[in-house]
């Protein structure tokens, strides 16, 4: 089957910074596909090369098997939903959502007809004849997305849209965007530089560094089987252990990651279950997250280990700072890791 959206070595340069460096990937058609990266990974400017609001150096992008490299944003099958939303604030918001239609020379009865379909659909049928200022941030985002799809097109680009929301209302949208996205069958490139919205949502996940994808996995995939220090780290917030208390430990000499939450602390002189690696240390400090406490343990190699733990099992004995203690893990859950590009 061909994929909805294809890059072949793709190359974007801003000077002598290479913002998206040989990047190959496919999107599948009806496909939850996120990107992400900290800032200046290159997660948008993928974006961009998708909808034609940039043109690489060199590579190629296919839509649907068809190359668009040096195709106008105008002539390609995709929209986008910007993380300010771009709504025209002169206008109501059903004015907003045809406007697309109304660039095309859709007839007004037409119009007015979607747009009412695309109001209903992101559950704001009541709302059409207000002005954008009169909105909230959550409401403002559904006209912006209704806009974009009103269009029906195969590829929905999302750059950081819920950055703006609070926690509460940015969760809400993610199961929102999430259901929306499963009932229309449309292919949607979601970029972000939060994990958690990235691993709720997708259905695959590409973790940009540096200008390159360094891992394309589903969301399981990548937090249980992270391939470098970068992905562990970033995706998670994993342990890394470094070769030389790996090889100490284990015998394993390259980088490992241990999850926080499948680490135990034990009282300094206790035995731990077989098949267990402990690590001896001393309680740096211990952060209250509600119903987890995280443990923050210097080994005696210097190495800072994090312990995610039930806050039902708090012993102010064991995790006050200054502890001696054991860190104890299942060696089943050590995921070998390959070295960091430089």
């Amino acid at each position: 089957m061909t994929a909805a959206i294809e890059f072949r070595n793709v190359t974007r340069s801003f000077g002598s910074v290479r913002a998206v460096d040989d990047v190959s990937l496919e999107v599948a058609a009806g496909e939850f596909f996120s990107m992400l990266g900290p800032s200046g990974s290159g997660k948008t400017t993928c974006l961009r090369l998708i909808g034609g609001f940039e043109l690489p150096v060199s590579g190629q992008i296919l839509l649907d098997g068809v190359d668009v490299s040096d195709v106008p944003p105008y002539d390609r099958n995709v929209n986008t939903v910007f993380q300010d939303y771009a709504l025209f604030p002169h206008m109501s918001v059903i004015g907003n959502v045809e406007y697309g239609l109304r660039v095309r020379g859709i007839a007004a009865d037409e119009r007015r007809k979607r747009a009412q379909e695309m109001l209903a659909l992101v559950k704001l049928t009541d709302f059409g004849e207000r002005q954008p200022g009169q909105l909230s941030g959550g409401q403002r985002q559904r006209v912006a997305l209704a806009r974009a799809l009103i269009n029906r097109p195969k590829v929905l680009l999302l750059d950081e849209p819920l950055g703006a929301l609070d926690l509460k209302l940015r969760e809400a949208m993610q199961i929102e965007l999430k259901a929306l996205q499963r009932e229309l069958g449309i292919t949607f490139v979601f970029v972000t530089h939060d994990q958690g919205e990235a691993l709720s949502m997708s259905d695959r996940v590409a973790v940009f560094d540096r200008g390159r994808i360094v891992q394309v996995d589903t969301p399981r995939g990548l937090y249980s089987r992270p391939r470098n220090s970068f992905v562990a780290e970033f995706v998670g917030g994993a342990n890394v252990l470094s070769p030389r208390l790996a090889s100490a430990l284990l015998g394993i000499a390259r980088p490992v990651a241990v999850r926080p939450e499948q680490m135990q602390i034990l009282a300094a002189g206790t035995s731990a279950e077989p098949g267990w690696v402990t690590c001896s240390g001393t309680i740096v400090d211990s952060q209250y997250h509600g119903a987890t406490l995280r443990v923050q343990v210097r080994t005696a190699d210097g190495e800072l280990l994090t312990v995610a733990r039930p806050e039902s099992g708090h012993d102010e004995r064991v995790n006050r700072a200054g502890a001696s203690v054991l860190v104890a893990w299942p060696r089943a859950s050590v995921v070998e890791l390959e070295a960091d590009r430089a």
